[in-house]
């Protein structure tokens, strides 16, 4: 599955691609250099933090849908205990 951002997203992101380079390496690279980066980044970096996200999402509902019992029992037939 690739990763798609929005043209808005993508020019953000090379902008801070290359303001990082500007201010970590001294040096200036080009629009191109950091959308190349980009690019290799969303495709070898990208599928790892979005599977991270997927199992997290999936433990959060999993903790959820286990706690259903706890939170959403009402106790049956309780008319002639009072």
């Amino acid at each position: 599955m690739a990763i798609r951002l929005s043209d808005e997203t993508s020019q953000r992101l090379i902008s801070s691609i290359k303001r990082y380079v500007s201010e970590n390496t001294e040096e200036e690279i080009g629009e191109l250099k950091a959308r190349m980066m980009l690019d290799f980044f969303l495709e070898e970096i990208g599928p790892s933090i979005y599977n991270k996200a997927i199992a997290d999402a999936q433990a959060h509902m999993h903790d959820r849908v286990g706690d259903l019992d706890g939170s959403c029992y009402e106790p049956e037939f309780g008319y002639w205990k009072r």
